[in-house]
């Protein structure tokens, strides 16, 4: 899942100081598992005898792709896959809701013993080998690994596969707003079943994706593992393809425009629409027909897998901290603030508006990571090591003894009538709002979040009046309704939030 890309624990190249042709022979020996190594993943060696395919679609000329007789696609163990013939209309962002779980078993504890956590293995069996994403987990002579003991700290490790989420104590709830918060993060929140759906459909694509970039890695990343994904959350996928950045404008958007052929012809059996999506970060926008997720995969955006763990380290310190980003995204897509093709705000910055908030208060509940632990969140730390930092970090012990209702409120609140928009910026990095910068990027722009890793403005989408003021709206109504009645359902109809997950 992390390097998503089938090597969480192996640096998907080469160091610089070694540049030969042989990249498996590069790559160090008796790592431990790589940062995916909970993923079931595709085997590391790529079938070079399709030299066609791959000049073929290097060179954009499709009509050179040789014939295949159509084949049932299976996933895993062969079985072929039965998909709908319904249509997907894309919607901005969002993906539709899937309707195949039943709604007794979104409603189970997310620790709770009698989950079942094998739907996605009944429905599509997975091969009885396993295999794992990064090179440095695969069981091949090639690599020597070896086990690492986990170390101790609160942030759940990634496995080698995808067990039940570790149990993990939640907050006492003694008020109706507290409750309320609380049911909905555990009827909402992702569960290992969707994961693995996830990680299934980043296995198959790497393994194709390989046969015309060989050394490409192919990380999951963003809410799907930094632990505030929902059961109804996207996939977002990182390409690797070399160490070096990309030119987003240039070299990533030919890239994916080879990704975007691949997909619409030789594996348009399970990949449906494949979009690709010119923007600052260009992506191809994908449906995957057999899991019914929705995808999103750029080229070289390492910042965010830097950010993923980052977030998922913030996520587990404290435990107030991922119910409170699940009620303030699920408030936000409800009140139609939280698509940034639509120029409001991506849920990468809401959940940075809930940690800058949290980290702000007179007693903060949380701390800024990259102060307290620089040397496990550094910007220039390999790739295959990014996963292990949050293993070491302890939890947070804050003397606030808040409820989640009572931070709920004081969230809308803060950004309601205390933060300044026209000259300040949210910063997690720092854990308090600083002055805005005077770089062409934050000019004439309503809302200025700091991206913890690149210092880019991640709410640049908010680029109209109308929209900045319809989000204000929202967090004063919100504040006012809250804090007068006590009662989610004021602002979020809790019953039918639950039912769409």
């Amino acid at each position: 899942m992390f390097p998503n890309s089938s090597n969480l624990g192996r640096p998907p190249f080469p160091p610089k100081p070694q540049q030969h042709n042989n990249f498996f022979n590069k790559l160090p020996l008796n790592i431990p598992p790589t940062l995916l190594s909970h993923q079931q993943i595709i085997d590391a060696q790529f079938n070079f005898q399709n030299a066609a395919l791959s000049r073929a679609l290097l060179s954009g000329n499709l009509t050179a792709i040789p014939a295949v007789s159509p084949q049932p696609l299976a996933y895993g163990n062969g079985n072929s896959i039965h998909t709908s013939a319904a249509s997907t209309t894309f919607r901005g962002r969002k993906r539709l809701n899937e309707q195949s779980v039943p709604y007794d078993v979104k409603r189970q504890r997310f620790h709770s013993p009698h989950r079942d956590s094998t739907l996605v293995n009944q429905t599509v069996p997975l091969p009885e080998e396993r295999r794992y994403s990064f090179p440095g987990s695969v069981p091949s002579p090639l690599f020597h690994t070896h086990y690492l003991p986990d170390l101790t700290g609160c942030v759940p490790p990634l496995q080698d596969s995808f067990p039940d989420p570790i149990e993990t104590t939640l907050p006492v709830a003694k008020d109706k707003l507290s409750q309320q918060v609380l049911e909905l993060f555990q009827a909402c929140q992702q569960q290992t079943c969707d994961l693995n759906k996830k990680e299934l459909c980043r296995t198959e694509l790497q393994r194709e994706i390989q046969r015309i970039f060989p050394q490409g890695r192919l990380f999951l990343v963003g809410s799907s593992l930094n632990g505030f994904g929902t059961r109804s959350s996207d996939g977002d996928l990182c390409l690797v393809v070399k160490e070096e950045p990309v030119n987003q404008k240039t070299e990533a958007r030919h890239i994916l425009s080879l990704v975007q052929k691949l997909f619409s012809t030789k594996l348009s059996s399970y990949i449906e629409r494949p979009q690709l999506i010119r923007a600052k970060v260009p992506i191809v926008k994908f449906r995957d027909k057999v899991s019914c997720v929705e995808f999103d995969l750029n080229v070289n955006n390492v910042v965010g897998i830097r950010n993923t763990f980052l977030l998922r380290t913030y996520a587990y310190i404290e435990n107030r901290v991922r119910p409170l980003v699940l009620v303030v995204k699920k408030w936000a897509n409800f009140h139609d603030i939280n698509d940034a093709s639509r120029g409001t705000l991506s849920s990468y910055s809401l959940v940075l508006m809930v940690l800058h908030y949290l980290q702000t208060l007179p007693e903060p509940i949380l701390p800024s990571l990259q102060k307290n632990y620089p040397e496990s969140f550094d910007s220039t730390m390999q790739l295959h090591l990014v996963h292990q930092a949050p293993r070491t970090i302890p939890p947070y012990l804050s003397k606030n003894g808040s409820s989640l209702g009572d931070l709920l409120v004081g969230f809308f609140k803060y950004y309601a009538t205390e933060f300044d928009w026209s000259s300040q910026m949210i910063s997690v990095r720092e854990a308090k709002a600083i002055p805005r910068p005077d770089g062409i990027e934050w000019r004439n722009k309503f809302i200025c979040v700091e991206e913890p890793f690149d210092g880019t403005n991640t709410a640049r989408a908010v680029h109209e009046k109308q929209k900045f003021d319809i989000i204000k709206d929202e967090f004063l109504k919100s504040w006012q309704r809250l804090r007068d009645k006590k009662d989610l359902n004021c602002v979020l109809p809790l019953r039918a939030t639950i039912q769409k997950r």
